[in-house]
């Protein structure tokens, strides 16, 4: 439990460092999403994103730009907030049947779709091509990155846990 409530702080803290890009701006919750992932593994790392969606849901400031509601949830960006979770249930089914980086390039993708998806029928039903160009185009290259660090130091740190 308290390895799960440690790594829902990083989501919150990594939610609230954003680094501009155009218009835009990435975070480091993709990156903690994935470091929890492969340290708590699939099963115990969704618990702790669904403890994390919950902390906001109630009101704590744990999104990006420190935000917190239900309204977080079903504005914008609650689509790919959904996707994290969705995430982290494709990396607990793949767990045992691929290896690290596809099961959280799966993952990813998931994260994607779910909020594509949200924003397309939510926000900007007709419009498809304009929704991926400017919610997904401008972050794949950023959360492979941060996938990439966060195999990488999720298999420094599995001695710690």
């Amino acid at each position: 439990m308290t390895r799960c409530a440690v790594l829902a702080a990083v989501l919150a803290v990594c939610a609230w460092i954003s680094v501009p890009l155009g218009d835009q701006a990435v975070s480091l919750q993709t990156f903690a999403l994935f470091l929890t992932l492969g340290l708590l593994g699939g099963r115990l790392g969704t618990v702790t994103v669904l403890v994390y969606l919950l902390l906001g849901a109630a009101g704590l400031p744990v999104f990006t730009g420190f935000r917190g509601g239900i309204g977080v949830l079903l504005g914008p960006t609650g689509g790919y907030l959904w996707g994290f979770l969705a995430a982290g249930l494709v990396y607990w089914l793949l767990e045992k049947r691929l290896n690290q980086w596809l099961n959280m390039l799966l993952g990813l993708a998931a994260c994607y779709i779910c909020g594509t998806v949200w924003y397309y029928c939510m926000f900007a039903p007709g419009a498809l091509w304009p929704v991926v160009m400017t919610c997904v185009a401008p972050y794949l290259l950023p959360d492979v990155v941060k996938l990439v660090l966060a195999v990488t130091l999720s298999r420094r740190l599995n001695w710690l846990m």
